[in-house]
């Protein structure tokens, strides 16, 4: 095993494609010999030449307009917008074309494109570049949504991503870029639709991903000293979504708590409730209880950011009110 930073797992992932396979070709602002606006680039353009790491103009919509239409022709292109915030812009390319082009087609043509998006707050980045959009993402017919938590993962999924003839979603967390966590010394994929159990436990599921694992890990080192021990769910994968592994966790425990960096309001955690509350309700010895962001764009303030985003306080609290 070794340690690598998260930015690295991806990093490594596109090296590893990119010598595999000569179709597969990134794009973005700055992703060339500036390597990156978090650095994740860094390095490519210098091994593999401008030909193959696209630096583009600052237009988010021909970023994945472009990405869409070499994806149809061929390629196996990696876009990177620099704030998923500003996947507004390119939203038709991606949910219009992208997302519906096999359906459209016949499935005769393949859309093998992978969109990463930066994604969250805790950088105080203030409010146009620190959303939580899975929901938007996982609301969409012909699209797969991965958030990696760890190097290791962030890894396996983009190798996964990039093989995969569907366009996917990379979310990524920006506050993990630079956080270190062990690799084995080679990396296999990480299956689409395969949850990890980071933490074991028979008293509470707490389902999550991405930065909120993290959190909820410490939240359950708490929880243990009041001896409530919390099964924490890492679900890699929103589409397609481990079922299984989320189910099977509840049916033990009997309580679940869901917790997304998202505003509460409308969120990916309410599909995640919802769908523990219709499968698992006989099992349930309490409601579903959901924590997210409060009702409020992300303040710059750092003060104002960290109350607004939810907490490992607010997980605590959250799995205590449950008993």
């Amino acid at each position: 095993m070794k340690k690598i930073t998260y930015g690295e797992g991806i990093r490594e992932a596109l090296r590893e494609k990119m010598l595999e396979n000569k179709n597969v070709v990134l794009l973005g602002e700055d992703v060339g010999p500036y390597g990156g606006t978090f650095g994740v680039t860094k390095g490519l353009w210098e091994q593999f030449g401008e030909e193959r790491v696209r630096d583009t103009p600052i237009s988010e919509g021909v970023i994945v307009g472009a990405s869409v239409g070499a994806a149809a022709t061929g390629l196996r292109p990696v876009a990177e917008l620099m704030f998923i915030d500003f996947l507004t812009f390119g939203m038709d390319g991606l949910v219009n074309q992208a997302a519906k082009m096999r359906y459209m087609f016949g499935g005769k043509i393949s859309v093998p494109l992978v969109l990463r998006l930066p994604a969250g707050g805790g950088i105080s980045a203030g409010a146009q570049h620190s959303g939580s959009l899975e929901a938007w993402v996982t609301h969409v017919p012909g699209l797969k949504v991965v958030y990696p938590s760890n190097a290791a993962d962030a890894w396996g999924l983009m190798l996964t991503a990039i093989d995969d003839d569907n366009p996917v979603v990379y979310i990524e967390s920006k506050v993990l870029y630079s956080q270190k966590s062990e690799v084995p010394e080679r990396m296999t994929k990480v299956l689409f639709g395969s949850a990890a159990i980071a933490r074991e436990g028979a008293d509470v599921s707490i389902v999550t991903y991405g930065k909120q694992v993290h959190d909820a890990l410490k939240a359950a080192a708490a929880l243990a000293k009041d001896g409530i021990e919390a099964e924490v769910i890492d679900l890699r994968s929103l589409y397609p979504l481990d079922k299984e592994t989320i189910f099977g966790s509840v049916t033990k425990t009997h309580r679940a708590l869901v917790v997304t960096e998202e505003v509460k309001r409308g969120g990916y955690g309410g599909e995640l409730s919802a769908l523990i509350s219709e499968q698992c309700f006989d099992e349930l010895d309490a409601p579903v209880v959901r924590i997210g962001a409060l009702d409020s764009p992300v303040p710059y303030s750092q003060v104002l950011e960290s109350l607004v985003l939810p907490s490992v306080a607010d997980i605590v609290k959250g799995v205590k009110e449950m008993f």
